[in-house]
């Protein structure tokens, strides 16, 4: 730290109190400051051998501030250490949001920006809540971005590792988009019970939930309508307590349906040919979307869409069945 050796003041104390001590009586809010120093290098210098190079205190209750910088073209403050923090916030207020500290850009910048050469550019901790929270009310912008500029690198933009086997490494509310491929160490276990694709369906005409369905000369389907159809292609997915798990081909439009091609769904049945069983084979009926009991085995051959879960005794209901076309 250099010294001055042409001070034109030189004070020297040696008891415990300030060596120089400047007051204002001016107590109206007009009042001037206490001390002021001007200067074409350093306004006001301020050095210790064990403690604080200057410490300000303020007993404002409007947010009036201990130490304030405040610069024109550079920082308003400089905050350096060769072996400890540059900058250290620290507070134990519980009201009006306050923060160790904080960072605000009253245009379109940077509130707070954190760089470092090789060590982390920013490390947050918290003992009982979120280490890091981010909200926006941006109409087209992410909440947080996480970029990786190396192309070579095989680092990942984002990086989640949770302990132990309980919680999540990643959780995600509402719905996720991936643009490129997605590759899994693990099992993909899924709430949801079938499989479907999203098959086109024919003008003209409705397939709602739980629906038999066929396929047309053009690769559409529609309800189906004659027993033992081999056009049969699946149940329209997504009705009683049952949602596609898989989604396949999800191109947009109104007119598609998902059909289940494996796993369990609600379908519609109609019990009045033959009562059905737990485990009988089901195939289309002359009843518009609805399944039967397949009786005719030969007939069944190519033409059947699942198996039973639960027996329905008489009449048409929606029972759960397990979809095994063949």
């Amino acid at each position: 730290m250099p010294r001055f050796e042409d001070d034109p003041v030189d004070v020297q104390v040696s008891s415990t109190a300030p060596a120089i001590k400047a007051l204002s009586v001016n107590h109206t809010e007009k009042a001037g400051p206490a001390v002021q120093g001007i200067s074409d290098g350093v306004g006001c210098w301020g050095e210790s051998n064990t403690w604080m190079g200057v410490f300000g205190f303020t007993r404002s209750t409007s947010g009036g501030a201990g130490v304030m910088g405040q610069g024109d073209s550079g920082p308003g403050v400089i905050g350096k250490s060769s072996k400890w923090i540059g900058v250290f916030g620290e507070t134990e207020g519980i009201e009006n949001g306050p923060a160790g500290v904080w960072g605000e850009h009253k245009g379109a910048g940077i509130g707070v920006k954190a760089i470092s050469k090789n060590g982390a550019g920013m490390v947050a901790f918290s003992e009982s809540n979120e280490a890091v929270r981010a909200e926006t009310n941006s109409p087209g912008t992410a909440a947080v971005a996480a970029i990786n500029n190396n192309p070579a690198g095989t680092g990942a933009a984002v990086f989640a590792r949770k302990e132990g086997t309980v919680g999540h490494a990643g959780f995600f509310a509402g719905r996720v988009f991936i643009s490129g491929d997605l590759a899994v160490g693990g099992d993909v276990q899924l709430v949801n019970a079938d499989c479907a694709e999203n098959f086109d369906l024919a003008p003209m005409c409705d397939a709602e939930p739980g629906t038999v369905v066929r396929l047309t000369e053009g690769g559409a389907v529609v309800p189906s309508t004659e027993p033992y159809d081999h056009r049969a292609a699946g149940v329209v997915s997504g009705a009683g307590s049952y949602r596609p798990g898989l989604l396949l081909d999800s191109r947009g439009g109104e007119g598609r349906r998902p059909v289940a091609m494996f796993g369990m769904v609600f379908c519609k049945v109609d019990a009045d040919a033959a009562p059905i069983n737990t485990g009988d084979l089901l195939t289309t009926s002359a009843t518009p979307g609805h399944a039967m009991k397949a009786t005719d085995r030969q007939q069944a051959f190519g033409a059947v869409i699942g198996k039973a879960l639960v027996p329905l005794a008489s009449g048409r209901g929606q029972i759960p069945i397990l979809v095994a076309l063949n």
